[in-house]
């Protein structure tokens, strides 16, 4: 390596680079020079692990959507205990972390990763935000089943509403991020009617 010291993990090395600059400088500014200089290496240590950009930035997606794996079983295992609209909210403000955010933007802004993360991909949707959906669907057939909300509560359609909503509360990336309340009145609006009709 240039700087005479052997570097560890590299790919792992480069995500966290690369997941700086976008949280610094936002899709746009996310090229291969600049998470190299951010990982303080050689601008051919990422061609040597990648083959060109967009496979970079495609594992990067990659690695997030295996993250969201962790926390659809820890959501699924929240079932029953709580409140529905507690957990929603919790699981919400874990997922829109700014750098899953950062990560959906920068999925909208590159057509070519687009189109490469389409090919491996079974479920429709933006990488990310479909896997969420699949997340949260999951833990409201949970809930379903245990009588916490309507038999015939359409948890997929649910599921839909709560990460669109979610989305657009955690989205600006220069405001604050909303505080928890203002986020459970949004999860509680979208769920109202199949608490309440689980009550009659």
């Amino acid at each position: 390596m240039p700087t005479g010291v052997a570097l560890r993990d590299v790919r792992q090395q480069l995500f966290d680079a690369a997941e700086r600059v976008l949280l610094r400088d936002g899709a746009t500014g996310l090229t291969s020079r600049a998470v190299t200089d951010e990982a303080g290496v050689a601008k051919g240590v990422l061609h040597r692990h990648f083959a060109d950009f967009d496979a970079f930035l495609a594992d990067l997606v990659r690695e997030r959507v295996r993250r969201l794996a962790a926390e659809a079983a820890d959501l699924r295992a929240a079932a029953g205990r709580g409140t529905v609209a507690g957990n929603l909210t919790a699981a919400l403000i874990q997922l829109f972390d700014p750098v899953a955010v950062s990560i959906v933007g920068l999925v909208i802004f590159r057509d070519e990763l687009r189109a490469r993360l389409r090919q491996d991909r079974q479920e429709a949707g933006v990488p990310v935000l479909a896997e969420a959906a699949a997340m949260i669907g999951g833990y409201l057939g949970e809930e379903r089943a245990m009588g916490r909300i309507a038999a015939d509560a359409e948890v997929d359609a649910l599921a839909l509403s709560l990460v669109g909503a979610g989305h657009l509360l955690f989205a600006d990336r220069d405001g604050a991020a909303p505080d928890p309340e203002a986020v459970e009145k949004v999860v509680r609006a979208v769920i109202a009617d199949v608490v309440q009709r689980r009550l009659l």
